[in-house]
């Protein structure tokens, strides 16, 4: 089997030394829903030892991509173009969804949520409103809305569409989001909106 796969990776084309060709949001997507079917498929094999065997192969291809992205990781910052590179590769979603699913991402999730703020506040912004970070905590996201997009009847819908997705992008990793209306914070019974 070990030489079949490599046979097969000699088979693969070796990409020219230009940039990256841009890789479109719906290649991931549909890439990560292949997998959860396939890991679906193997959880109901009829076959106990079948089964345990694949999980096992699955586990330990994760266990040796987590070990080399570690050396990796290690070779990049040991010089400070290494780095550069390292953080410059991070602003890839697979790049760094890959780091997450190994726990490997140098980002905490509270900085990449914060990012992910920045990177939709224009849009806030230039429908009135505005948000912050009210607090991370067991991946739970706390967010306060301010202006019309916290107040107006659409506010929660601009949440799914914009902040949503948004977070979602820097940080799947992301458990819920909880969002209050900061003008509400004064009344007794604040406006929440739960994004799950």
């Amino acid at each position: 089997m070990a030489a079949a796969v490599v046979e097969r990776i000699t088979e693969v084309p070796l990409r020219s030394s230009g940039p990256p060709e841009p890789r479109k949001p719906s290649e991931f997507k549909a890439q990560t829903d292949r997998v959860e079917k396939l890991a679906a498929r193997l959880e109901r094999a009829n076959d106990p030892e079948t089964r345990a065997t694949a999980l096992e192969l699955v586990q330990s291809v994760i266990e040796l991509h987590g070990a080399a992205l570690q050396a990796l990781i290690d070779r990049c910052i040991a010089t400070p173009e290494g780095e550069r590179i390292l953080n410059e590769a991070l602003q890839d979603d697979l790049v760094s969804s890959m780091f997450l699913l190994h726990n490997l991402h140098p980002d905490d999730l509270e900085i990449r949520v914060l990012r992910g703020i920045e990177s939709v506040r224009p849009y806030l912004q230039s429908h009135g409103g505005d948000c912050e970070l009210a607090g991370v905590d067991n991946g739970i996201v706390r967010l306060r809305l301010h202006g019309s997009c916290g107040s107006c009847p659409s506010s929660s819908l601009t949440l799914k569409n914009a902040v949503e997705d948004a977070l979602f992008q820097v940080a799947p990793d992301i458990k819920e989001i909880i969002a209050e209306n900061a003008a509400a914070e004064h009344t007794a019974s604040p406006n929440l909106v739960t994004i799950k």
